[in-house]
């Protein structure tokens, strides 16, 4: 399968892009004549490459950590701080007399 020159509209490959142009270079096709082809600079199809075989499709993502990830993980830090803010005014209030009331 050749893959041409298909850029996304900001200028970009997009992962499925940059792999099937990594599995042409580990199928034996010379670097330099697929860099030619696809008007890309060599060092950056050795880049892709190089990425592809340390962390496969993972690591030819611009964004390897989602939107979904990034909320989740600020989810989970305000969960914690409130956690802390609800202990420190229990214990604020046992102190003030406050403490243990009894629940119907």
């Amino acid at each position: 399968m050749r893959c041409r020159n298909k850029e996304s509209s900001n200028g970009r490959h997009t992962a499925k892009e940059k792999k099937e142009i990594v599995l042409r270079l580990l199928r034996g096709e010379p670097i330099d004549e697929v860099a030619r082809e696809l008007n890309l600079p060599v060092h950056v199809l050795a880049q892709w490459r190089d990425d592809f075989i340390e962390a496969g499709t993972e690591g030819l993502k611009s964004r390897p950590v989602s939107l979904a990830e990034k909320r989740l993980k600020a989810a989970q830090a305000k969960i914690g701080e409130l956690g802390m803010q609800v202990e420190i005014l229990q214990e604020y209030l046992k102190k003030r007399g406050f403490g243990h009331r009894r629940r119907r």
